[in-house]
């Protein structure tokens, strides 16, 4: 059995309208949302995805380059990458409601 791979896939926001409609000033503050990409998983020609939620952008920086080194043998929940990944890091994900 191959390796599987997650990457992070940008997705927005693309518009000041989602920063106001939070009462966020969109000068002054960085977000990104998209889903993560999962390869390598058998039976998925075209691979599968897991959602992500809008996070603070350097959140979403590190979590990206922390996933482009990440790879399992079986495939991991939502769940447990994030949880692996803020326990590597020593830190949680600053999402944004």
């Amino acid at each position: 059995m191959g390796l599987i791979t997650y990457s992070t896939n940008w997705m927005g926001p693309v518009t000041t309208k989602w920063f106001e409609d939070r009462g966020l000033d969109p000068t002054g503050f960085s977000a990104c949302t998209g889903r993560i990409d999962i390869r390598g998983v058998p039976d998925e020609p075209y691979g599968l995805e897991y959602a992500l939620p809008p996070m603070h952008a350097e959140d979403w920086n590190d979590l990206s380059g922390w996933l482009d080194d990440f790879e399992t043998h079986d495939l991991w929940s939502y769940e447990d990458l994030i949880a692996q990944y803020e326990e590597e890091r020593g830190t949680k994900i600053r999402w944004i409601d």
